[in-house]
């Protein structure tokens, strides 16, 4: 179940209420006369099932202009009026995609952090370690410590929707992202092999990471498959299922691989890198958009008829 908080003018109250006893799937509607403040207003409470979120949001979406919406998952609900709502709309609450909900988290996860820039550059680092110590483990490490997902899932929502500041905005985070990581995992790369503490060698005898710089058939199918998976964890509330697409995946590793490949001047290397790293996130968007696209036209739920 899903809670929702409107504060609504109290001309218009009798209205957004009757939208609300309208719609598939909502109960428990509360309204709390002259409650609010700022912005001034009545107070709606109700709770709706998740399949029938779409629906509620649509019809209600000139709520946004003159008060607001709010909206919170419901971890339990004892009751039996939501029991039969949850059973009357159409679908599984698993399968529910809320637009309005994915289109804010994706919005926030792509945009140009410190802590984005942090994570990434860390993680990139402990892959270009990873690579100089032959060390699977370090690379997996550096795998589940990348942030980069949430950039490719928000040009993939980008891409379904026509949205196209979000695309180029979370090309642009990724873009800046991986280019001050590389380019930081590069100088310390650099400044190892001005002291001895790395040389060629250390790329020579690889062999237990060396997919990284070998990209084919397998490593875009795979992307493929990543990039399905990561949508439907993002879009279910799955987030441990996030872990599984980014040990699938070798962006990270790809990066860390490139800045001390760049920083040894070993140019065939570098082009394996860039070669793996365009691979991985061409084949996460383009399964990612696929996804959203079968969920938004096949997937059964109400609001299905909304835009978004």
């Amino acid at each position: 179940m899903l809670h929702l908080r409107l504060i609504i003018p109290a001309d218009r109250t009798d209205e957004a209420v009757a939208l609300l006893q309208e719609c598939t799937g909502v109960t428990n509607v509360i309204v709390l006369p002259g409650a609010a403040r700022e912005p001034a207003g009545d107070v709606v409470l109700c709770d709706a099932a998740r399949e029938a979120a779409n629906e509620v949001i649509s019809r209600l979406k000139w709520v946004e202009d003159v008060g607001s919406i709010a909206i919170e998952q419901v971890d339990l609900s004892l009751s039996r009026a939501a029991t039969a709502a949850v059973e009357e709309a159409p679908g599984d609450p698993d399968d529910a995609v809320v637009w309005e909900e994915l289109a804010h988290k994706v919005s926030s996860d792509s945009r140009i952090t410190w802590a984005y820039l942090a994570f990434l550059a860390i993680a990139t680092q402990l892959a270009g370690i990873g690579v100089l110590q032959n060390s699977p483990i370090l690379i997996v490490g550096a795998m589940v410590l990348g942030p980069e997902f949430g950039a490719i899932a928000a040009i993939c929502f980008g891409l379904l929707h026509g949205r196209w500041h979000l695309v180029i905005g979370s090309f642009r985070t990724l873009v800046v992202g991986f280019t001050a990581a590389i380019a930081l995992t590069f100088a310390c790369a650099l400044v190892s092999t001005w002291l001895g503490w790395i040389t060629e060698k250390n790329l020579a005898v690889n062999s237990e990471v060396h997919f990284i710089v070998t990209p084919d058939k397998w490593s875009f199918i795979v992307a493929l498959l990543a990039g399905g998976a990561g949508v439907l964890s993002v879009t279910a509330g799955k987030s441990s299922a996030l872990i599984g697409v980014f040990i699938s995946v070798t962006t990270v590793p790809a990066a860390g691989y490139l800045a001390v490949a760049l920083a040894l001047g070993d140019w065939a290397e570098v082009a394996g890198s860039l070669s793996q790293l365009a691979v991985n996130i061409l084949g996460m968007v383009i399964s990612g958009t696929a996804t959203l696209v079968v969920q938004r036209r096949f997937w059964p739920q109400v609001g299905q008829r909304s835009s978004v």
